[in-house]
């Protein structure tokens, strides 16, 4: 027997009989569902499934507050030798990354070059022809929606249901009493502090973390003559909605990590074709999607591969870590027998069981966000399926692309080899929620499909991404904006 539903908010159309006497209105015709549609509205009202809403940190881009974030994220100011800005590894148009395996971070042979084809100035510290930074840059969008955890292996993480949070500038499991009303405020705090990232390797060389961030705030109060030109007082004064207020009242570094958190609290990108479908929309994504999404949720017992079982929620993560045994590339964290390893988590928390976990990432807009894992291995959004479906295979048959010219590579295989070990550790004891699954390429491209729905179209359209841009209208409160171009010249 066949089943007929009505589409709800498909398009309809009246069919008028008209007589001497009367109109009658013919009801619209009924829609055949198809059985995988009939069986994923099932799921969808089984599994209680919402489309997601805005948090409560979520700020609109246009208020002054965000819009002063604007101007301090995109300014080589904040970092030690004025040659990087946030915005060097973390784009709006590169997908809130900088679409590189590793990022190169200061000391770039063209600091306004993104992507593919920025390099580290031969002349740089510690030049060996590859990336400078250790781990994939991830991406900004829809941070405002993170409850728990920042960066990869969580070193800044809530601890209470009264906003204590702990970061590196306390002991584990401490509250540190500096980091701010947010995890993006605690989480802006830190990319200036890494040598690699923005601080370079000369700028308060000696100097402690507190004393790196009272240098930044002295040069933006004006107390050395770093800054050619220092307008950032009355870009603070209209971003922090003050009449009047001094220099040292007012260009802090605490009011520097506010307003940038705010600039990436309004970066809330969730208009996707498979929100349109949870309210009601039964064509916002295709049948091939439909087959993916029953993939994604059911269970390897029910013939799927249990995806939500670690990507759960509207926002698609448990804020949780898992060991995935990513290719270890790059140069590492200095761990390991060569200090080219990774330890993740467990450089955190050092529970034996943390080794090689890193926090599972969101879905939403992931068609956007590669390369994928902590390492950026995978170009391929399809091979970082794999990956998840059959570990083994997946390293047995990893060839490294060269996207990125001299990524550090001598000992990956060793180093991956000894975290597949910890996978199959975790697995054999029942503590790990990734199982190997059998697949086959039809079932790939449906993922896939998937996936594809949870990409907000803005992300994928510079007209729209570029309310988070400064525009060449804008003021430049010191002349060191990022003018950001890609390989090919083009401004991004």
């Amino acid at each position: 027997m066949t089943t007929k539903i009505a589409l709800p908010l498909a398009v309809c159309f009246m069919l008028s009989a008209c007589d001497s006497n009367d109109t009658q209105t013919q009801e619209p015709p009924a829609v055949e569902a198809s059985a995988v549609e009939i069986e994923l509205q099932s799921l969808i009202a089984t599994e209680q499934i919402t489309p997601l809403v805005p948090p409560q940190e979520a700020v609109a881009i246009d208020s002054p507050l965000a819009q002063l974030g604007k101007q301090l994220f995109f300014t080589k100011a904040l970092s030690g030798n004025l040659d990087t800005a946030c915005a060097s590894c973390h784009h709006p148009n590169l997908g809130g990354g900088d679409a590189l395996a590793l990022p190169v971070g200061v000391e770039a042979l063209e600091p306004d070059l993104l992507g593919p084809g920025r390099l580290h100035d031969a002349n740089g510290y510690h030049h060996d022809g590859g990336p400078t930074v250790p781990r994939n840059s991830p991406s900004t969008f829809n941070l405002a929606f993170y409850q728990r955890t920042l960066f990869h292996d969580g070193r800044i993480e809530l601890l209470d249901e009264q906003g204590s949070m702990r970061t590196p500038d306390s002991a584990f499991g401490e509250r540190d009493d500096k980091a701010g009303v947010s995890l993006a405020q605690a989480q802006a705090r830190f990319p200036v502090t890494s040598k690699e990232e923005m601080r370079g390797f000369d700028f308060v060389a000696n100097g402690n973390n507190h004393d790196l961030r009272a240098a930044l705030q002295a040069r933006f109060q004006g107390d050395t003559d770093e800054l050619a030109i220092n307008n950032w007082l009355e870009a603070f004064r209209q971003g922090l909605e003050q009449a009047d207020g001094s220099a040292s009242a007012l260009l802090t570094f605490d009011n520097i990590t506010l307003a940038i958190a705010a600039y990436e609290n309004s970066q809330v990108l969730i208009d996707n074709p498979w929100a349109a479908y949870l309210q009601g929309e039964q064509d916002a994504i295709s049948e091939q999607a439909k087959r993916g999404a029953l993939l994604f949720y059911k269970s390897s017992e029910q013939g799927g591969f249990a995806c939500a079982s670690c990507h759960q929620g509207g926002f698609f993560t448990d804020e949780s870590f898992h060991v995935l045994a990513v290719p270890q590339i790059g140069r590492g964290k200095g761990d390991g027998a060569w200090g080219d390893d990774d330890f993740g988590r467990y450089r955190e928390t050092k529970v034996a069981d943390d080794k090689y976990a890193f926090r599972t990432p969101t879905l939403l807009n992931v068609t956007q966000t590669g390369p994928w894992g902590h390492s950026g291995a995978f170009s391929e959004l399809s091979d970082m399926l794999v990956h998840h479906l059959q570990p083994h295979q997946s390293i047995n048959d990893y060839v490294p692309d060269d996207t990125q010219p001299g990524i550090q590579m001598s000992h990956w295989r060793d180093n991956t080899e000894q975290a597949l070990a910890q996978l199959d550790r975790l697995q054999s004891e029942g503590k790990s929620q990734l199982q190997p699954s059998s697949y086959d390429a039809q079932q790939i491209e449906d993922l896939l499909a998937f996936l594809a729905t949870l990409t907000d179209p803005c992300t994928q359209t510079p007209s729209c991404m570029n309310k988070w841009v400064p525009g060449v209208d804008e003021q430049d409160a010191d002349g060191l904006r990022l003018q950001a171009y890609d390989g090919d010249g083009n401004l991004l």
